[in-house]
């Protein structure tokens, strides 16, 4: 017996268990060399038995001893001379899955239990345990919060990825997908068990399990460094989307307390440089399409399906990177100078804004994660931006564009921190300023028709109020100084076309039919009034019409369809409501005061307009 099992506990049950074990164990190996495997899932069973008892009641010392000394005996009896080839072979399809149930009572189970699969490795098949443990891995019956059964499941493929002598690749490429959707399963389970509390035991708990996945990289690096030509190219990216992924996970458990965790995130970043990836290349997203398109190369499966957080990974390695220098400098990475080539390159800027909305939008990753996103958005959007020639054609980019933004206006509604509110909201108008007019239109004009939120709504449409004010001022600018060209009045004149008439109808008269709903509208409902008068007004001054506001059947438009239903509303509320003297009904009046202020300002002045168009 080991010096681990030697010590045995005094508890009334526990010799008994043991000599019970000890006859099972012999039987067992007995009976496989007969050909009988009966006795082996005997064994399991018993096996099982005292590690779900010890499982389920973890304060139950006496549970936990027995347990300890049961797994104590299986070590013995695994390290045993007497032990054939044969024996351990048939074993070794059942034992590893059984004993690395022990692994989450305690650190010393944990020991023991890897030096148990180690031995099976040591003696077995490599291809044979790989199988083995992958499916160990996989299991559906694996304990509930299993970290630990994982972590030593993780710890013996490690190993058994450098046993392998031949089909690296392929060996490889069957394992990642089982290890990354476990870790991912696990690390939901961790964060889940974590909103309740975060011990000292399960910060321990979560450092093994990141380390155990990062031993995983070591090995695949190992195995790369092996082989040539292709099977070395693809192992490389094989190796980067699983870096990123883990990367990903990381952060999704620990993304308020990072810090912590620096040093995991530094030996994660140190595989960039052999991989071939660059923080530019990372938060563009062109070194995770080259990666994934070198593993699926002329293949038709779905592997990457299981790396779903490997661009979330890329962005955040850039962000750690750029909080961090200690991180940067583990990559050989340059943050200043992603953010030059940034500022300088607004294609690659729609890339990465269109890289962050995967963080930005998603529903698993920490409200710290995001502010740290919407920090390294600013960061890069701020200085001095290079704008490419107004007729750069952003369609491609619209749809990722649209996505961040919303995305961000959902950070805008929704975030508990003032702070990270505004910076959403600078971030949004960054966004819409850095995208090509045309695009610009089409990302504000969804947003509004998607969105739920009136204050939203009326966020957005004064931002397009603002957008416009600040053309015609760079028209007047232009004008008086006398060197406009036709390019410049193409662009001057971009934002001022028909189709911004189409914010204000989309809020007053819904695509839904009638006039807007009172009083849970109002807010969107007087800034297209704003909206509205803004346009009529500068049209009128200008003595334009660009925006074709001012056509006698646009007025009429108006005035019918959008102005006068909505005065009969907004009177009926507010004589209902004038009436009333219950709290709500004060609110009311209170809030419809300005909407019915500019709402007669806009009557009056349409009123004005038709009269003189006549």
């Amino acid at each position: 017996m080991s010096a681990d099992s030697t010590d045995l506990r005094e508890a009334p049950d526990a010799h008994p268990l043991l000599l019970r074990l000890k006859e099972s164990l012999s039987s067992c190996a007995e009976s496989i060399q007969v050909g009988d495997g009966s006795s082996l899932s005997e064994l399991v069973n018993f096996l099982e038995t005292i590690s779900g008892s010890a499982l389920a009641d973890p304060d139950d010392e006496n549970a936990q001893n027995t347990a300890f000394e049961v797994l104590s005996e299986i070590h013995r009896f695994a390290f045993s001379p007497a032990l054939d080839q044969e024996v351990m072979d048939a074993l070794s399809f059942e034992l590893p899955k059984a004993v690395a149930k022990f692994a989450g009572l305690s650190r010393r189970c944990l020991d023991i239990t890897d030096r148990v699969i180690d031995r099976f490795i040591e003696t077995c098949s490599p291809r044979d345990m790989l199988s083995i443990l992958c499916e160990a891995l996989g299991s559906s019956d694996r304990p509930a919060y299993a970290s630990g059964y994982v972590a030593s499941l993780l710890s013996g493929l490690s190993k058994v990825l450098l046993s392998l002598q031949r089909r690296h690749l392929e060996q490889v490429k069957v394992a990642l997908p089982v290890i990354v959707n476990v870790l991912k399963a696990t690390c939901s389970e961790l964060v889940a068990k974590g909103v309740s509390s975060e011990t000292v035991d399960e910060s321990e708990e979560s450092m093994t399990l990141y380390c155990r996945a990062l031993a995983i990289a070591d090995s695949i690096q190992a195995v790369c460094a092996k082989m040539e030509g292709k099977v070395n190219e693809k192992l490389r990216a094989l190796l980067s989307l699983y870096v990123l992924q883990i990367m990903a996970l990381l952060s999704l458990k620990e993304g308020d307390n990072i810090s912590s965790y620096l040093h995991l995130v530094s030996q994660l970043t140190k595989f960039f440089p052999y991989c071939g990836l660059s923080y530019l290349g990372l938060i563009t997203g062109s070194d995770v399409d080259i990666m994934g398109n070198t593993v699926t190369q002329d293949e038709e499966d779905d592997f990457m399906s299981c790396l779903s957080y490997v661009k979330h990974g890329a962005c955040l390695s850039v962000i750690w990177g750029h909080i961090y220098d200690d991180v940067a400098q583990a990559g050989k990475q340059n943050v200043s100078t992603v953010r030059d080539q940034l500022q300088n390159n607004q294609t690659n800027r729609w890339q990465a804004i269109g890289m962050l909305k995967h963080i930005l939008a998603s529903t698993n990753m920490l409200w710290e994660i995001k502010k740290h996103a919407i920090n390294f958005l600013l960061w890069f959007t701020n200085g001095s931006i290079v704008q490419d020639d107004v007729q750069t054609d952003g369609s491609f980019h619209l749809p990722s564009l649209y996505t961040a933004s919303e995305a961000i206006t959902k950070i805008i509604i929704y975030a508990p921190s003032t702070e990270l509110r505004k910076n959403a909201f600078e971030a949004l108008k960054r966004v819409l300023a850095d995208s090509p007019t045309p695009e610009r239109f089409d990302i504000v004009k969804a947003l509004i028709t998607n969105s739920n939120s009136s204050s939203m709504i009326a966020i957005l449409l004064d931002l397009v109020r603002g957008d416009l004010h600040k053309e015609r001022c760079q028209r007047i600018s232009v004008e008086k100084d006398g060197l406009q060209s036709e390019n410049q009045e193409n662009s001057i004149r971009s934002l001022w076309n028909p189709e911004v008439l189409e914010f204000v109808e989309n809020v007053l008269r819904p695509p839904e039919g009638g006039p807007p709903c009172f009083p849970e509208n109002g807010d969107a409902v007087l800034a297209a009034l704003n909206l509205y008068r803004f346009i009529l007004i500068t049209e009128s001054a200008g003595k334009t019409n660009y925006t074709a506001v001012l056509s006698k059947n646009n007025l009429q438009k108006a005035y019918n369809e959008w102005l006068m239903p909505l005065r009969t509303v907004v009177t009926r509320i507010m004589s209902e409501s004038k009436n009333d003297c219950d709290q709500l009904a004060v609110e009311t009046v209170c809030a419809l005061n300005p909407v019915e202020f500019v709402l007669y300002r806009c009557i009056e002045l349409v009123e004005e307009k038709l009269k003189h168009s006549t």
